[in-house]
């Protein structure tokens, strides 16, 4: 049960999530209306996954110094829940930009920008994979994942902050903490930040407990001959 609470409070806080930010009231703002739902899905999945890219970060450094596979592990798998967030909070934003812009992808620079970010992830994927030594695989891509991180935070952060933009927060347009982040909406944001990224720990856990296991497998047969 020690070992269970944190899935048990990541089942209640995502439940919560759900069922509040569809039901409760919300601010009603001129054009936003009834899509400044999105807060608590396309925000908060975005918070999750710059989260889990700062684990896989520091998993990345520890590599780096120790050599230890585990540390690769980690890294790896929270960068892949980090880009299904990220994938997920896209689709989000482009329902929410619909409603609000009139159109699913407008070019805006801060959509620009986070495909552009997504992309560099892929490209880390497909850079991993595309080598056999699982050292070399685990040093390459602790580089790249470090820097990376260091292109994307400010390619989603501060250059859509420099141009022309819709986007809450960009191109001189107030944030939503600034206009419509009243307490209820806090009521349910803060729940679901913390919900969507222990989700993502969650499965990062998961996956990174069957890596270990399919080396270990791996390690016996290996052995055997």
């Amino acid at each position: 049960m020690k070992k269970s609470w944190w899935k048990i409070l990541t089942i209640a806080l995502l439940t919560y999530t759900i069922v509040a930010g569809l039901l409760l009231d919300v601010p009603r703002l001129p054009i936003l209306n009834e899509t400044i739902r999105a807060l608590y899905f396309h925000v908060t999945m975005w918070f999750g996954m710059i989260i889990m890219l700062v684990v896989a970060v520091i998993y990345s450094i520890k590599f780096l110094r120790t050599n230890d596979l585990r540390n690769d592990d980690i890294a790896i798998e929270f960068t892949n829940a980090a880009i299904l967030f990220g994938v997920l909070g896209i689709i989000t934003g482009m329902l929410w930009a619909k409603f609000t812009w009139g159109d699913y992808w407008s070019g805006d620079p801060k959509q620009n920008a986070s495909a552009i970010g997504l992309l560099m992830y892929f490209a880390y994927l497909v850079l991993r994979n595309s080598l056999t030594d699982v050292n070399q695989r685990g040093r390459i891509g602790a580089v790249y994942n470090i820097f990376a991180f260091a292109a994307f935070i400010p390619l989603i952060f501060v250059l859509p902050r420099l141009t022309d933009s819709l986007h809450p927060g960009n191109g001189g347009n107030p944030g939503f903490n600034a206009y419509d982040m009243d307490s209820n909406l806090r009521l349910v944001f803060y729940p679901a930040v913390i919900g969507w990224t222990l989700l993502g720990t969650w499965l990062s856990v998961i996956r990174v407990r069957l890596k270990r296991a399919e080396r270990k497998i791996e390690d016996k047969l290996i052995n055997q001959l």
